[in-house]
């Protein structure tokens, strides 16, 4: 399926669509890599560590850029395992005020993205700047490039927050939280890769910026989420010129 320029694989294994994308285009700028945290939803494997280490690697060899989510003790398990081609960037942190909570007692209010690129991987900040600023840019009066906080606010989709988002997906992402991570790694035109894209996020929010998305899911369920939601996100695009 093809959707200004979102093209979806049929449902498969994240190993097989890594080398279906690898022969296919070579390489993208951004790989967006949501694995399931091996709790609750997704069920879980014994080993969750190597089997996730080996999904890292692999995207290295095809992403300038890796986002990898997922909860704070899951992804600093794998901070001494980034690939030797990739170097470390940042510690994102999603944070979603007023959590409403399902149990007693303490409850997360983040979720951990852990951002990795090539040395030479470009990143634009620049998406960032207000008018004053680009102003000052085209001028050559721009005395240090800013860029936006490592900690990205953006309200939780828990159903009543952001309705027109919601797809069904037990662990879906608010569009919010992708589009700064998004426009930090790519200009208008370049490739993004999520082979376990979930409810579709990925491809929703390329396609609002004319990015380029390739996208895949080993849940068939998923992949028709995703189906769906493209084709209401290019109405969306549509409607609003």
């Amino acid at each position: 399926m093809k959707s200004n320029d979102i093209i979806t694989y049929e449902p498969t294994d994240v190993f097989v669509s890594i080398d279906r994308f690898r022969r296919e285009y070579g390489r993208c700028s951004c790989a967006m890599f949501d694995p399931w945290y091996n709790k609750g939803v997704g069920g879980t494997r014994d080993d969750y560590v190597e089997y996730i280490t080996n999904i890292l690697n692999e995207l290295a060899t095809i992403a300038d850029h890796i986002y990898f989510w997922g909860f704070p003790e899951i992804v600093a398990r794998f901070i001494d395992s980034i690939p030797h081609s990739h170097k470390y960037n940042a510690w994102l942190t999603w944070y979603y005020k007023n959590n409403p909570s399902v149990i007693r007692g303490w409850r997360s209010a983040q979720m951990t993205c852990l951002h990795i690129s090539t040395p030479d991987a470009k990143m634009y900040p620049e998406h960032f700047l207000n008018e004053s600023q680009l102003a000052k840019k085209s001028e050559g009066k721009l005395r240090y490039m800013p860029g936006p906080p490592s900690v990205i606010e953006a309200p939780l989709n828990i159903g009543f927050i952001r309705k027109n988002e919601q797809t069904g997906h037990p662990a879906q992402k608010p569009m919010a939280v992708y589009i700064p991570l998004i426009e930090m790694v790519t200009k208008p035109g370049d490739i993004v890769f999520d082979p376990m894209c979930g409810s579709g996020t990925t491809g929703a929010v390329c396609m609002m910026l004319d990015r380029k998305a390739v996208l895949c899911d080993i849940n068939p369920e998923y992949m028709s989420i995703t189906h769906e939601r493209l084709k209401n996100q290019r109405k969306k695009n549509i409607h609003n010129g």
